[in-house]
């Protein structure tokens, strides 16, 4: 597998150098590096390791799941996918997705232009609500999703102790504007 070291020296892709993808079994060792060096940031998520392969696949959803990638060298500089909420049929369409961009490649639009391509996916496959759990720490991320037209529900305080801190999670969500919900 790739390590962080090995992922950070990437550089943002030049205009119409990115393209964007569904996620396929061969991106899974540069999927996995991202995750992991958005994890070892400490703003990204609970966890601290990445699951194996089979552990992400068997918690994701298989579609909407994409992968942005610089056209000229094919390299994997971010991703996105989601989990369903519940098992029961009455949340079928409601995810809670994650999203996340090459420590190398940030705060170029990737994230932008890989949740616009995941909400409208969304919406063509009947889901009708995205939620997100969000570090309030995690500035960045909480304006890409104010941009496209998440909007806070709370703030569930002290929810879990990550690195020895108690840490609260920003509640997310995005209603389909195909349903009207």
């Amino acid at each position: 597998m790739m390590t962080h070291e090995e992922i950070v020296p990437a550089a943002k892709p030049a205009g119409p150098g990115l393209g964007i993808r569904p996620m396929r079994q061969s991106d899974a060792e540069q999927v996995l590096a991202i995750y992991q060096a958005g994890l070892d940031t400490g703003q990204a998520g609970f966890e601290t390791t990445a699951p194996s392969w089979e552990g992400f696949t068997a918690g994701k959803l298989a579609h909407p799941r994409y992968v942005a990638v610089d056209t000229a060298t094919g390299q994997v500089v971010g991703w996105v996918a989601a989990s369903p909420v519940s098992a029961r049929p009455v949340y079928a369409g409601v995810v809670e997705h994650s999203v996340y961009v090459h420590p190398g490649c940030q705060a170029h639009g990737i994230g932008r232009a890989l949740l616009e391509e995941f909400i409208a996916a969304s919406e063509d496959a009947g889901i009708w609500t995205i939620q997100a759990g969000v570090f309030p720490g995690n500035t960045a991320s909480l304006a890409l999703h104010d941009k496209l037209g998440f909007r806070v529900v709370g703030t569930r305080e002290r929810v879990g102790c990550h690195r020895g801190l108690w840490r609260d999670v920003v509640l997310l969500e995005r209603r389909s504007a195909v349903t009207g919900q």
